[in-house]
């Protein structure tokens, strides 16, 4: 890839990122402990995860600790590989979508602005299988995944930004949302049921920001972020438009009809991989994100009304 990049510590930021993007693999030995199973073994509902659109994500790889964690909690967890529609929906409980792409060309070569993973009519089919009682979680990151992601995004009213939400301070400092700064917002899902399954923090890793006026906010953008529009990913450059985000959500959920959907910017967070020749941690096995794999689970009680 050609990149071009601002100067200073974000472009090292920016750099360092787009080098681990392209070096992921999952650590197979993170599984942390579950006090408390949901369910018994094998025995809670189906949590169907899309493969079916040249997704980054799968859960052999990328999301492979994603998927082990929910069945360590009794969860049944099955790969999607089949285009939604009413058949292939209906086994389904919570229907997850992870960082969809339109093809499987290289991040630089989509056009711009990034074409929709999703047909028009999935788009419908997975909108009225939710308003009559599914549960989604749509996790979409940065350029050009949330481009990708953004017109069934909207179907929710729910703007995805196909950007990257940056810090503008130098520095190469965590992305971390805390109940006390009141960036990661007050909420059952945070709460928990207990002291044990309560949240404070939570780290996300770059990733984008969005707007969603009817949903109930958890990992909200601070001051200090700026949201950079390039027309490639990963090119950077002086006349990059950037816009400002403060306020703006990584993390978000909502009822839609009789059932629930789930919104976030960042995909990383739901991961335990190891990034780069280093094999650095990222996502839940990582510095700053202890609590990432609680959340995850919350996230799941609460779409399938266990919470």
């Amino acid at each position: 890839m050609n990149w071009r990049f601002p100067c200073g510590a974000a472009a090292l930021a920016l750099l360092a990122a787009a080098q681990a993007a392209a070096q992921q693999v999952p650590d197979r030995d993170y599984q942390p402990a579950i006090a408390r199973p949901e369910y018994a073994p094998g025995m809670g509902p189906v949590v169907c995860v899309d493969q079916a659109h040249h997704n980054f994500h799968t859960l052999a790889e990328r999301f492979w600790a994603f998927g082990d964690l929910l069945r360590r909690d009794g969860f049944q967890v099955a790969p999607n590989k089949s285009t939604f529609d009413a058949a292939a929906l209906k086994r389904c409980a919570v229907l997850v979508i992870s960082n969809a792409q339109p093809s499987d060309d290289e991040w630089d070569q989509y056009p711009y602005p990034t074409p929709s993973a999703f047909t028009d009519a999935e788009i419908a089919a997975v909108h009225r299988w939710v308003g009559k009682g599914g549960a989604l979680l749509l996790i979409a990151d940065h350029m050009p995944l949330a481009g990708a992601a953004a017109k069934l995004a909207m179907a929710f009213h729910v703007e995805f930004m196909d950007g990257f939400a940056m810090r503008d301070s130098q520095g190469r400092d965590p992305d971390i949302f805390r109940t006390d700064a009141r960036t990661l917002r007050d909420h059952v899902i945070v709460r928990g049921r207990n002291a044990q399954e309560s949240v404070a923090s939570i780290r996300t890793f770059t990733g984008q920001a969005f707007r969603a006026p009817h949903a109930e906010p958890l990992l909200v953008i601070p001051a200090g972020y700026t949201g950079l529009m390039p027309k490639k990913a990963w090119e950077f450059g002086p006349d990059t438009r950037r816009i400002p985000i403060e306020g703006w959500l990584q993390g978000a959920v909502q009822d839609a009809g009789k059932g629930r959907a789930a919104f976030f910017g960042e995909a990383a967070m739901f991961s335990a991989q190891l990034a780069g020749p280093d094999k650095q941690p990222m996502g839940m096995n990582a510095p700053g994100a202890e609590t990432n794999f609680r959340f995850t689970l919350n996230l799941l009680h609460w779409l399938t009304r266990t919470l």
